[in-house]
Parts: structure tokens; C-alpha cells; sequence
């Protein structure tokens, strides 16, 4: 490899600070969520019980969470989930699409809004 091959091989340090504070502020989001919901904060990070955790704040079974493991269904049920999700804090559908489409966005949006848990 020269020297050109491996200066294009690196990330921007820039881009991944903002990568690591968008990370960041929407685990802060989501753990508000959950705490808004009266659940604990900590089962965001825990990778599938939190999508448990999520069905159970959106008023879904718990099974569904096999559902969002499959590949093309999970895309429907991730759908359903964020418009339950979006109903339970008194949001419209148009909310919920974009907690579906646009997460990094609307979940701290939710979290950090005023928005009040109705389940």
C-alpha cells in the first residue's frame, strides 16, 4: 500500500465525533422514553430485551419481538410498533412514520419533549 491508499482508507476523526454524539443523544432519548413510560431507563442498552421492553411501552405483545428479527416482516411490525409507540404519548401517525423512518430523530424528540405517557 502507499501512502495515498492509506490516508483514504481513514475516517474523518469529525465525522465520527458527530457519529458519537448523535449515538449518544439518542440513547439519552430512548432512555427517557422509557423512563417516561415507567420503565427502566438501563434496558436500552440491553440489545433484545430493550425491543421487549418497547413492545410492552407500545401496547404489543411481547412476541413480536421474534417478529422484528425477520427480515423483510420486520420493516411491517417496526412500522406498527412506532405508530403504537407514537399513540401511547398522545402523537398522531404522521409522529409515529417518523419514529419509524426517521428514529435518530424522533426519539429524542419524544424524549425530550413534553410529551406525557398516556399506556
Amino acid at each position: 500500500m502507499n501512502e495515498l491508499d492509506i490516508q483514504t482508507t481513514q475516517g474523518s476523526p469529525i465525522a465520527g465525533l458527530i457519529g458519537l454524539a448523535v449515538i449518544i443523544v439518542v440513547l439519552v432519548g430512548a432512555w427517557k422514553v422509557f423512563t417516561k413510560a415507567g420503565r427502566p431507563g438501563w434496558a436500552v442498552l440491553i440489545p433484545i430485551y430493550n425491543a421487549y421492553v418497547l413492545c410492552k411501552i407500545a401496547g404489543k405483545p411481547g412476541w413480536w419481538v421474534i417478529m422484528l428479527i425477520i427480515p423483510v416482516i420486520s420493516l411491517i411490525f417496526a412500522i406498527l410498533l412506532s405508530l403504537g409507540l407514537a399513540e401511547k404519548f398522545g402523537k398522531g401517525a404522521g409522529f409515529g412514520i417518523g419514529l419509524a423512518f426517521l428514529s435518530p430523530i424522533f426519539i429524542p424528540i419524544l424524549g425530550f419533549g413534553s410529551a406525557k405517557y398516556q399506556g
